[in-house]
């Protein structure tokens, strides 16, 4: 029988007609794509790889490696000016629960002001919700009027006031009359400085690096690679973060100071080391790039989020929007309006961030506490608290350089609320391991769940008449601050990181502020556990902590993932962003001026 080859043809037409899709037909039966279905990406490969220093096309954002850049030398000495300032705040700091609590004749160890545990723990917390309040009061000068430059200048000069006062009166002899009043007044003046600066410096750091788009670049092996600015910033923060952990090592040498010499060595350590940071600050003062400040971008945001409320749309202070609804019009930019729309984003985000705060603050205050109730073979109580800074110095450099890269070249990017809900998961396995340490410190002699208690058991009493601790060697504590440590980088570093870049380029300092806020909100939760901060309640306060960080990561994660997936979007509105050069603030501010005039 003979085979009829043209009704086989017409079948393998029609079969073939079925796999193209969006198929139409010419008069002819063959089928025409349509024009608007071709893949940016099939443009992109038309039209050949992109030239070195220009932006990369949709097909080479899929498929190239990113990397970040170096960062530029004025970022190095800002950086050097924040490791100083950390010295002195961490080796004075560290050292305040025992300055606060041990013996005024020294019967537990260096001469202090003797107000025990549940006092140092008090006035520690205080000392530390003040200085996560300043901050406000710095970035409304900065941003409004000075620029962060003068205005950590400013407050350099006042933390200056509070060392030296801190200084004076621990000496031995004024401490015995002035030793509690002028630690009072430290603490409040060093509050201010330190507040001052913390919401300036950060942002300083960043601004130092002035790319806004991302760019093609061919490595010297001849891999062709995307530089990404958000990369970058991750790398700045990380860097920055390492630097101020180098800074909080002081924290080696002042508790050996304070144990062999007295408190006032060490303060008057920190003191002089403070000064270096100023001097640096001043005779490099032409070397950085300075944001000038924008008047009244402050205000302007206030009125803007009041008529979002007014207006029940986040869109309400646009002019389009107004216009439509027949409202009258506004200085500012619809631009401006989604800049302060991102920088509600990342606030959203940090009202989560109180609960990891009362983590952190733990190794400063009950974390000191718990080593001092085990035996320390001839290691100080408040040593330990290097191991988080350690941790972070070994940790920052593998995750950035080996870790990250990794998992880039597999096509996993950890991005900010990733990184933030894992730090969340750390820090509830910190306190949950500090639950741990203190079960075994209450299961072991001579004193159990009464530790160094001479009016709970006659056992702490030694025959010399000095206090004992129990039988766990003090080293059982050091993963907790391992744990602490790595948590930091992962949640602390990205807040910096995020802070900075979801903020209005006006309002740097802040939106930074209003980050370092959320600490303040931390040490005031943790204010309210100081009554369940005692034997024999460590451990369940621990515990309920621990809990409450890992439901917090759950929740971070659940509620905002979807801002990951929105990144670069949001990375895109700084794209016009004027470039600021080193000595040029004038030049600056009128750029700035015209971008908000337009």
């Amino acid at each position: 029988m003979a085979t009829n080859h043209e009704d086989h043809a017409v079948e393998l037409h029609e079969e073939f007609s079925e796999r193209v899709p969006n198929k139409h037909h010419d008069v002819a039966g063959g089928y025409i794509r349509e024009p608007d279905t071709v893949s940016d990406e099939k443009k992109d490969l038309e039209t050949g790889p992109t030239a070195d220093g220009e932006e990369p096309n949709a097909h080479e954002r899929s498929t190239l490696r990113r990397v970040g850049e170096n960062l530029p030398a004025s970022a190095f000495m800002i950086a050097f000016v924040e490791l100083t300032e950390r010295f002195t705040y961490y080796g004075a700091q560290g050292l305040f629960q025992n300055y606060i609590s041990h013996d005024k004749h020294g019967a537990d160890g260096a001469e202090g002001l003797g107000m025990g545990h549940q006092a140092a723990t008090g006035l520690n917390l205080f000392f530390q919700w003040f200085c996560y309040v300043t901050p406000i009061l710095g970035a409304i000068i900065s941003d409004q009027y000075l620029g962060k430059y003068k205005t950590i200048l400013i407050f350099c000069a006042v933390y200056w006031v509070g060392l030296l006062f801190l200084w004076v009166t621990s000496l031995p002899a004024t401490r015995e009359v002035a030793g509690l009043p002028g630690y009072i007044v430290a603490i409040i003046i060093i509050g201010f400085g330190t507040g001052g600066i913390k919401s300036n410096i950060a942002p300083l750091i960043a601004d130092q690096y002035q790319r806004r788009r991302m760019a093609i670049r061919t490595e010297p092996s001849g891999e062709r690679v995307i530089i990404d600015p958000a990369i970058t910033y991750q790398r700045i923060y990380m860097i920055f973060y390492w630097c101020i952990n180098i800074g909080a090592l002081s924290l080696m040498a002042t508790p050996f100071m304070e144990r062999y010499e007295g408190f006032w060595t060490a303060f008057v350590m920190c003191f002089i080391m403070f000064n270096i940071g100023i001097a640096v600050l001043v005779l490099r003062r032409k070397s950085y790039i300075i944001r000038p400040p924008q008047g009244s971008i402050i205000t302007d945001a206030l009125k803007a989020i009041g008529m979002m409320i007014a207006g029940r749309s986040t869109d309400a202070p646009k002019n389009s929007w107004r216009a439509e609804h027949g409202k009258s019009p506004v200085k500012w930019d619809d631009h401006f309006v989604d800049e302060l729309k991102r920088a509600l984003r990342a606030c959203k985000v940090f009202l989560l961030y109180p609960i990891f705060w009362v983590c952190y603050g733990q190794f400063s205050s009950n974390f000191v506490t718990q080593a001092e109730q085990m035996q320390g073979h001839g290691m100080p109580n408040d040593f330990m608290q290097n191991f988080d800074s350690l941790s972070i110095l070994v940790f920052t450099p593998v995750l950035d350089r080996v870790l990250y890269p990794i998992l880039r070249k597999l096509g996993i990017e950890l991005r900010p609320i990733a990184r933030i809900s894992i730090g969340f998961w750390l820090g509830a396995l910190c306190l949950a391991y500090a639950a741990i340490v203190q079960h075994l410190i209450y299961s072991a002699g001579p004193c159990y769940e009464f530790p160094r208690d001479p009016k709970m058991c006659a056992a702490a009493t030694g025959p010399d008449g000095k206090i004992v601790s129990n039988n766990v060697h003090i080293a059982v504590q050091t993963p907790a601050y391992v744990f602490i440590g790595l948590a930091e980088i992962f949640i602390s570093v990205t807040g910096l990181e995020y802070a900075y870049t979801k903020a209005p380029p006006s309002m740097k300092s802040f939106v930074q502020s209003i980050y370092l806020f959320t600490n303040a909100f931390g040490s005031a939760i943790s204010e309210g556990l100081v009554p369940v901060s005692k034997n024999p309640k460590f451990v369940w306060m621990y515990t309920g902590v621990a809990i409450s960080s890992a439901i917090a990561g759950c929740v971070c994660y659940a509620l905002f993932r979807h801002y990951d997936a929105q990144e670069e979007d949001m990375y895109d509105l700084d794209r016009d962003e004027p470039e600021l050069q080193i000595g040029h603030e004038a030049e600056g501010l009128q750029a700035a001026k015209e971008k908000r005039t337009d």
